[in-house]
């Protein structure tokens, strides 16, 4: 049934970004807030396929710990489900983003058109400064900026470094970061067909303030968020530490037990 739910997910996530990605071309000459009104509305599409088909639904806590206007956002990154649930859930955010992900049909062409933060990371320190040229005005319009701090998706249980990138935008942009903690990897993994039922756990945690030295920062970061991971992944029955095959396994098991709720 896993299996069979996972096809007829992927058969409606394509007919639904196609079709509406078609119909709403003249948005990519709307301006830029219209752009990201219409990707909220297909993400909503996107997250309803996910509940209805999958069976897969989530949580999120800790929204009232966000701060006013502009903020920073360092979430971790497991799967693509991270990136849907961003513009629902802050309204106006500006993603830091791989450039080659802009070239994708229809979900690239409205992100840079959204307002995404572009960067090639094959380019070391002019990606930095690239991306910092494009945090400033999305800043300045009291936009939250959204990184993930080890740079890519990382499955459950795996280690990752902690990349410069978040440190640079903090201490350039004066702004207060907002470790966030995710448990998306367990039902959707990175490149995965499979799709599981359950329930995505999204948790924002307290707020570091501006003024934090670099290596406090990092270190503090990676505590909280990695600490948070271990505590969503053991309330979802995968034991921290666990690698992340025997994750699939467990959650493939739990899936097919499980009923639709």
């Amino acid at each position: 049934m896993t299996r069979l739910r996972a096809a007829a997910f992927n058969l409606f996530l394509f007919a639904w970004t196609a079709g509406l990605g078609t119909l709403g071309l003249p948005f990519l000459l709307a301006p830029r807030r219209r752009v990201m009104e219409f990707g909220r509305f297909w993400a909503k599409g996107v997250l309803f396929l996910l509940k209805v088909v999958v069976g897969l639904e989530h949580e999120v806590r800790g929204l009232e710990r966000l701060p006013g206007g502009a903020f920073i956002v360092a979430m971790k990154h497991q799967s693509a489900w991270d990136a849907l649930i961003l513009p629902i859930l802050l309204g106006d955010p500006a993603p830091v983003v791989k450039r080659e992900l802009l070239r994708l049909p229809f979900y690239g062409w409205y992100m840079a058109r959204a307002g995404a933060i572009p960067i090639d990371r094959r380019t070391g320190a002019a990606a930095l400064r690239s991306m910092l040229a494009g945090a400033r005005p999305a800043a300045a319009a009291g936009r939250p900026i959204v990184i993930f701090p080890q740079g890519t998706r990382t499955a459950p249980g795996e280690k990752r470094a902690y990349q410069p990138g978040v440190a640079a935008l903090y201490q350039a942009l004066s702004l207060p970061l907002v470790p966030a903690a995710v448990n998306s990897g367990l039902f959707w993994g990175r490149r995965s067909f499979l799709k599981r039922k359950g329930r995505i756990i999204l948790e924002f945690l307290d707020p570091i303030p501006p003024g934090w030295p670099r290596k406090r920062l990092m270190a503090e970061l990676e505590r909280r968020i990695e600490s948070a991971t271990d505590r969503l992944l053991e309330e979802s029955g995968a034991p921290a530490g666990e690698t992340p095959a025997a994750n699939s396994r467990r959650l493939h098991l739990a899936a097919d037990r499980t009923p639709l709720r």
